[in-house]
């Protein structure tokens, strides 16, 4: 398929040979132009700056010419959101969103089609990454010809930033969604991968994470209907093609769209999110075209059904408000296998000229058809019981404005006040990755010890009740168990540090006080000698261990996790 030009403001991928996607400065350019030819249909904006000081914008386009958030909100007017350019190497949805926002513009039977429904767009979400252009940084990728980085000024992966909110942009972007609360959300991207026939592939926020009958319209109103349309237009589209093993033909499995992700960030504000991807092996005029049918196919959806998908948002927030225990973490369920027919092609192995092993290809002369497994749900891996409230002190104040950015009411408490019974966590492991993963090093496993104590806060401290329609995005952010909260992103990892230290020619008496005095100590000191035999001779690891087991020079705030949950 090649591109074919629009005689009225044609983008510059429907100008060039089907194989070129807009520059930043093209693209703002072309919407600025749109904008001041067509003041009734888009509003135009900057909403913020990246890292690099470059300026961020969105656009609203409505059928009636109204584009205030504050008048369409009292209005309950339903909002579609599309995001691009997040990993500007992918940037099909940038082409896409020009074309059709110009399509609004330029055609007023498909303006009005949108009826009450917004159409809220970001054209180009990580602005340094697309200024960053060459055309090796995705490797292998068939087209454009040029485009941008998936790393932002601070080399990040904006895709990865939504919880821990390192760059400018993501902090723009907390604060603009929370703003607009959009019901239904697309952040276009590109595959890498196996080959197979489907030229998209698509990430659903997952319907069990989603939870409730929110995630059941999803799965059974909302995907069929997608996925049959698609087809009926000429793009058949498959589930993400999240492997099992090397090959599609060992079946694959849904993406765990976790909060760090679009999708899984959506889903914390009770929004139905899609990040669909186009294959990067096909050709780049296909990939822009499938794109937009999918846009336009989930917008069609979202207009038709407005009405019902507002609705069970508002019944799932309700019912948040009121959860009596919170999942925190996910996993595959692989005791329910799916079956989903797939159109693949033959994996083929062959000796390879740079090491002694069989290198993988995939014969597209070899077509096949036939179901694979699916393993389309997950289950529950760990789950809390809801408190009535979180106390987080106000010394944390990182993690009190990603809360306001968020839109979770908050209360400073006024004066000092003692609480009962609160849960406090004391955190017995936290180890990171090997690595630095995105600016940070994230904590893979975390093991708790819970214990209720009364627990005295200081006025300006900050009070979260649960009984909120932002309940989900507080638990899943300050419950240090849950797949991203912040503990795991490191902002309380000053905890993790003991701060004083002894003087080992001086503790030595001192100790032998402690085993007289703290019987608890003494059991405890006695099963270490038993285990680490080898360590007896290191008076180091002698002292150190009763120095961080003894009471006598506890550090209360040592591996205390510092934000409590009051019951």
């Amino acid at each position: 398929m090649t591109a074919t030009p629009h005689p009225l403001y044609p983008t510059p991928f429907e100008s060039g040979n089907g194989n070129q996607t807009a520059t930043w400065a093209e693209c703002i350019a072309f919407y600025e132009q749109l904008a001041q030819r067509f003041p009734g249909v888009l509003q135009w904006r900057r909403i913020g700056v990246s890292d690099t000081g470059i300026p961020m914008h969105a656009g609203v386009v409505t059928a009636d010419g109204v584009f205030e958030r504050e008048a369409l909100q009292r209005q309950r007017r339903p909002v579609f959101f599309n995001n691009n350019g997040i990993h500007p190497g992918e940037p099909e949805g940038i082409d896409a969103c020009m074309a059709l926002v110009r399509d609004f513009c330029t055609q007023p039977e498909r303006l009005a089609a949108l009826g009450d429904t917004v159409f809220l767009f970001i054209p180009v979400y990580n602005v340094d990454g697309c200024l960053n252009r060459q055309n090796t940084s995705r490797v292998n990728q068939l087209g454009p010809e040029s485009f941008g980085f998936r790393g932002n000024g601070l080399h990040l992966d904006l895709n990865r930033d939504f919880i821990k909110c390192d760059s400018l942009a993501a902090q723009v972007f907390n604060r603009f969604f929370t703003a607009w609360d959009p019901d239904v959300m697309v952040d276009t991207h590109t595959s890498n991968g196996a080959d197979y026939a489907c030229t998209m592939t698509l990430i659903p926020t997952q319907p069990d994470k989603l939870g409730g009958t929110l995630g059941d319209f999803l799965r059974e109103r909302m995907l069929p209907a997608i996925y049959g349309d698609m087809d009926r237009r000429g793009w058949p589209t498959c589930p993400y093609v999240n492997l099992l093993g090397e090959t599609p033909d060992e079946g694959i499995e849904d993406f765990l769209d976790l909060p760090r992700f679009s999708t899984g960030y959506a889903a914390l504000h009770h929004t139905i999110g899609f990040m669909p991807e186009t294959h990067m092996l096909k050709p780049y005029a296909d990939r822009v075209a499938a794109m937009r049918t999918l846009v336009e196919v989930v917008l069609g959806f979202t207009v038709a059904h407005a009405a019902r998908i507002q609705g069970l948002r508002r019944d799932a927030r309700a019912a948040a408000a009121l959860q009596a225990r919170w999942p925190l973490a996910w996993r595959n369920d692989h005791s329910r296998p799916a079956t989903l027919r797939f159109k693949g092609y033959e994996a083929v192995r062959t000796p390879s000229q740079l090491g002694s092993y069989q290198r993988l290809a995939y014969d597209r002369n070899q077509p096949w058809e036939k179901d694979i497994v699916h393993f389309d749900r997950c289950v529950e891996e760990a789950v809390v019981a809801a408190p009535r409230a979180y106390l987080v002190p106000q010394a944390w104040r990182e993690v009190i404005e990603r809360l306001e950015w968020n839109g979770v009411l908050l209360r400073r408490l006024e004066a000092d006040q003692l609480f009962d019974a609160a849960r406090v966590y004391r955190v017995q492991e936290a180890v990171p990755r090997p690595n630095a993963y995105e600016g940070h090093m994230f904590h893979d496993r975390v093991v708790l010890a819970t214990h209720t104590e009364a627990f005295q806060a200081r006025a300006g401290d900050v009070w979260v009740p649960l009984d909120q329609p932002a309940a989900r995005y507080a638990v899943e952010t300050l419950e240090p168990e849950a797949h991203d909260s912040f503990f795991r992103w490191g902002f309380f990892n000053s905890v993790l540090e003991k701060k004083e230290a002894f003087s080992a020619y001086v503790f030595e008496d001192t100790a032998l006080r402690m085993l007289q005095d703290e019987p608890a100590l003494k059991h405890a000191f006695e099963q270490w000698k038993v285990a680490h035999p080898e360590l007896l001779s290191d008076p180091q690891a002698v002292l150190g261990f009763l120095f961080a087991h003894g009471q006598r020079h506890a550090e209360r705030g040592w591996r205390r996790y510092p934000v409590v949950a009051l019951m």
